[in-house]
């Protein structure tokens, strides 16, 4: 049954719009959860017709839609208005609007807020969201921002308490896009749909772990958001963390979000915090400078756009996270992430210990691997016999 809503991206003309948003909601479209009764108010400072609007809208899909007809037919369900947040009079403006959209497209008052801007403007907009009564109670309700949420807890407690004068904590859904990845939600199956996987996943059998995140482009057109996060805010204390918490936690009592997220939190609430001796001994950050890869030259971090000529964020951040469980005390769990490397991928490695060997010979590790991107699947290396007359073990 397709969904009755009133879409409104704050932030319509950015980068995560075009590359992320617009292509999601047209696979809502193209499979039917979206149809006619839905519209897309897009906001963003830009002075934007509609028409442009949904030339934007086209451009981000045209891989995606079986012809150019169905790909226009979906943007015209999008609307834009140029928007300053701080101004009352352009809310006014978007209440009046999805009133119109609302009554155009019978939406039953149902409406959805993406905030896809940086933090700071959070506040904002929720507060004129309910001052304008464009939050007014009707239909469902429901507002998504995404990371970075905040700088520090203090930050981040402080947004929560803007958000939630507005909405209600069950309206509000703080996401992260790379839990919806299918092979991050296959952790679930992989872990707790099979005994030869559930009985080893622990510290008597697992040497580590290893979660990387790789990435050939440097920050393109981010430079400006990039310089005040880095590597660290930008993918560990989102990505990478909730990563470890799906490989980490203890199996929940049933799949629920509840019993889900009791468990995700025991995994932080464990994490071993490291004395600033450990920290410098541990955690590298590092910097990608101009060269070249594949024989094409590129830019240092420092000469791109929007970045401080001075600047000392990091581009690329590894280190080690403990977690003290009975499940894996003492056992690493090592991460690496970076900007302008060689590769591109996204994977983690499960390293289980080694064998005592009967063979004269030391064994190599069994691995299991899960690739996420843009290789999706598992492989998991053993050791085994080399075809011919001797009896030489090689891993495969």
């Amino acid at each position: 049954m397709s969904s009755k809503v009133i879409v409104t991206i704050f932030g319509a003309s950015g980068d995560l719009a075009k590359r992320k948003l617009y292509p999601s909601l047209f696979r809502l479209y193209k499979s039917g959860n979206l149809s006619e009764h839905f519209a897309v108010i897009g906001t963003a400072r830009r002075p934007w017709s509609k028409e442009y609007f949904e030339s934007v809208v086209v451009e981000s899909i045209l891989d995606l839609a079986d012809s150019t007809e169905q790909a226009q037919e979906f943007a015209n369900h999008f609307y834009y208005q140029s928007h300053d947040v701080n101004d009352t009079e352009h809310y006014i403006a978007l209440r009046q609007l999805q009133v119109e959209l609302n009554d155009k497209y019978q939406a039953e008052h149902n409406k959805l807020f993406f905030l896809s801007m940086a933090p700071q403007f959070f506040g904002t907009i929720a507060k004129h969201l309910k001052s304008e009564n464009i939050v007014d109670g009707k239909g469902f309700e429901r507002l998504i921002v995404e990371k970075p949420f905040g700088t520090d807890y203090a930050t981040a407690s402080k947004l929560n308490d803007e958000l939630l004068a507005t909405f209600d904590e069950e309206q509000i859904f703080r996401i992260d896009h790379y839990l919806g990845k299918e092979m991050i939600q296959s952790i679930f199956a992989v872990r707790f749909a099979n005994l030869i996987f559930e009985n080893v996943w622990n510290k008597d059998f697992i040497d580590n772990v290893q979660i990387t995140f790789a990435e050939r482009l440097g920050v393109e057109e981010r430079g400006g958001y990039y310089d005040q996060s880095g590597a660290l805010r930008d993918m560990v204390q989102n990505h990478t963390l909730q990563l470890l918490s799906l490989l980490a936690m203890d199996k929940p009592a049933s799949f629920t979000k509840d019993e889900i997220r009791a468990e995700k939190i025991k995994v932080f609430k464990n994490l071993y915090h490291p004395t600033d001796e450990e920290l410098k001994e541990h955690f590298i950050r590092g910097q990608y400078r101009s060269g070249k890869i594949d024989g094409m030259k590129y830019i240092s971090y420092r000469s791109e756009p929007n970045v401080n000529p001075e600047s000392t964020t990091e581009t690329f951040a590894s280190g080690a996270f403990f977690v003290d469980s009975d499940r894996f005390r003492g056992v690493p769990f090592f991460f690496r992430t970076g900007k302008r490397l060689t590769e591109k991928g996204t994977h983690v490695n499960i390293v289980f210990k080694q064998m005592d060997s009967i063979f004269g010979e030391p064994l190599a590790p069994n691995i299991l691997t899960i690739y996420i991107q843009p290789t999706e699947g598992f492989s998991l290396s053993l050791n085994g016999k080399q075809v011919g007359e001797e009896f030489n073990l090689a891993p495969n």
